[in-house]
């Protein structure tokens, strides 16, 4: 049975590439015309709203709807730095765009290179190249402008994909200290199943299966609160929902 399911992992992440950069080639056209022209943070915005039309159509052909919970969290005119779990290359595909508002996802700069989608991935991410300690400290900076102008910061505070066997590995302070020097509210968004659907430690792999984000209520910081109080009082609130289950 699992060699089975492997093999059909394996021609189904097929599917998935080429139901991918079909999709992609069609909506880089509107992309083109409309977010990129534009500039910040109306090009951010315009982007994510064809990107929602886009992943709409993209996780259903490739078996993977997806249910959005918790989007009454986020209170009108408030910015808010968002935290997701990250276990799948899956992730930023469904929590950027089921954020509401415009915002931008921490990248890695490897990808700009991909050639056509580097493109459209410049347009939603804030890049750091993590063995720059230039690109990190200058990375904070436009995370913090991306806030002041008017829209919210998603970060993955694992750093990189959870390989291990524990719900949720431990956090970077990034996201945190972000919170205390702008005093933005956090907002934990919480990615069920993406694991299941595309596991970090497999190659080349996908299988069909619902997904889900639920996003929690705002988590201020309290007066005094140091990097480290903030950061563990995010961690337990997600370790604790995501052993929950879904």
């Amino acid at each position: 049975m699992q060699v089975l399911k492997a093999v059909f992992a394996r021609f189904w992440a097929v599917w998935a590439i080429i139901a991918f950069v079909v999709t992609m080639l069609i909506f880089l056209i509107p992309i083109i015309l409309f977010a990129l022209p534009a500039k910040e943070p109306v090009s951010t915005r315009r982007f994510l709203n064809i990107a929602r039309v886009w992943m709409g159509i993209f996780l259903p052909l490739v078996g993977c709807p997806l249910t959005v919970r918790g989007r009454e969290n986020f209170a009108p005119g408030q910015q808010y730095i968002v935290i997701c779990n990250h276990n799948s290359l899956m992730d930023i595909p469904i929590s950027s765009p089921s954020i509401p508002g415009g915002n931008k996802t921490i990248a890695k700069v490897e990808f700009t290179k991909v050639p056509l989608f580097g493109l459209i991935y410049k347009l939603g991410s804030v890049l750091v190249d993590r063995k720059s300690d230039k690109s990190r400290k200058e990375s904070f900076a436009k995370m913090k402008k991306v806030l002041d102008d008017g829209m919210h910061m998603c970060i993955y505070p694992e750093g990189t994909r959870n390989k291990t066997s524990e719900p949720i590995k431990a956090f970077h302070d990034g996201a945190f200290r972000l919170s205390i020097d702008t005093q933005r509210a956090i907002i934990p968004g919480i990615i069920f199943f993406t694991r299941y659907v595309n596991p970090a430690e497999e190659k080349f792999y996908l299988l069909p299966h619902r997904l889900l984000i639920e996003f929690q209520a705002p988590i201020a910081p309290l007066p005094g609160e140091t990097v480290e109080a903030l950061k563990d009082r995010c961690w337990q609130i997600m370790y604790n929902r995501i052993a929950a289950g879904a």
